[in-house]
């Protein structure tokens, strides 16, 4: 199991446009091609422009295949496209993690 976990942050006062704007177009695709993701949050101390969200892959291999599937998507392409119109977020950071021995036991 690996998990991608990705951080967002917006421009002050955007976080929750892009959080809306998320429900009503991206998440039912998104979900559709990674299935339900581990977290999807919003910070609740240090930047409040801030949120996260971690999915859970089996290996690298169905990371890709996932992703890729999701990509070609018309309707992620839609949110995409309007996520890039209303310019709320400003930077991006994703780490893929890989638990540790002991976690699963």
């Amino acid at each position: 199991m690996i998990y991608d976990h990705r951080t967002y942050t917006c421009r002050p006062g955007t976080i929750k446009k892009q959080l809306a704007l998320y429900e009503a177009h991206g998440y039912v695709p998104q979900t559709r091609h990674l299935g339900m993701p581990l977290m999807y949050a919003a910070t609740e101390t240090g930047d409040p422009n801030t949120f996260i969200h971690i999915w859970c892959y089996e290996d690298a291999a169905d990371r890709a295949t996932k992703r890729a599937a999701m990509q070609a998507d018309p309707d992620w392409q839609k949110f995409l496209e309007l996520g890039a119109e209303a310019g709320y977020l400003v930077s991006q950071r994703n780490v893929i993690l890989m638990p540790a021995p002991f976690f699963n036991k």
